[in-house]
């Protein structure tokens, strides 16, 4: 009892506990990787429309992109990002006399690499949603002489949407949990904040615990999210099976 006291009163919102930090560092994740996520869709929307299209110079290139980032460790992507963003950006300011290290904003370099990553991801959910969809519509459309942004924006891009919620609620799971590695770079999230709460505390069990609980909360609720709008855009779609 008088451990779960101690408990409560380590990670609370008293004059001594690390709630105020650690509710930051959670609102800082979601952030980050939310923002990460937008990035990704940007670069599945045209990673996906590479690997359609008839050019064959845009179809490898969109392979690369997949293969490399799919292959390569998510880690040393951020890594690549900071470190080698922040030597490009001191040469050319050496060139101009000064001098330095020259670092990149911790928040930017996450969101960036996470959403370069979960956009390989995502072009092939985007890709596969695609060509799910029915190829009676597309015809039927192209039939009414349906030109072809009016067809994107009644037929392909909602159609698209609704098969690839699932995938890109896995891929928004797996931006969560990558959200942890940018704390190599700074960022003050669930797992920097935790690590320094244990160096200052000692408390390795009660705060790493704590950051399990904190991403585990924040993935349940996205996660029901996620199934709700799932629900809602199937929701014409059982009626047509029954029929």
């Amino acid at each position: 009892m008088d451990g779960l006291v101690a408990y409560f009163t380590l990670i609370g919102f008293g004059p001594t506990g690390w709630g105020v930090p650690l509710l930051r560092a959670a609102t800082m994740t979601v952030a980050v990787s939310l923002a990460a996520f937008g990035v990704g869709i940007v670069f599945g929307v045209f990673g996906c429309w590479a690997k359609l299209s008839k050019s064959v110079v845009a179809q490898s290139a969109a392979a690369v992109y997949t293969t490399v980032l799919r292959g390569v460790p998510d880690l040393l992507v951020i890594y690549l990002l900071y470190f080698g963003g922040s030597q490009a950006i001191g040469a050319i300011a050496r060139t101009f006399g000064h001098q330095g290290f020259f670092g990149l904003n911790g928040f930017v370099v996450g969101m960036m690499a996470v959403g370069i990553i979960s956009g390989a991801y995502q072009t092939e959910v985007l890709r596969g949603a695609y060509l799910a969809i029915p190829k009676g519509e597309l015809e039927a459309a192209r039939v009414a002489s349906m030109g072809r942004l009016l067809m994107l924006r009644r037929i392909i891009a909602p159609q698209t949407l609704r098969f690839a919620l699932p995938g890109m609620g896995n891929v928004w799971q797996l931006i969560l949990k990558e959200s942890a590695l940018i704390s190599v770079v700074g960022l003050i999230e669930i797992m920097n904040q935790t690590r320094l709460a244990v160096g200052r505390t000692g408390a390795a069990f009660s705060f790493y615990i704590t950051g399990a609980i904190l991403f585990l909360v924040i993935t349940t609720f996205s996660g029901a999210a996620f199934r709700r709008a799932e629900a809602w855009a199937m929701r014409g779609m059982a009626g047509r099976v029954r029929q």
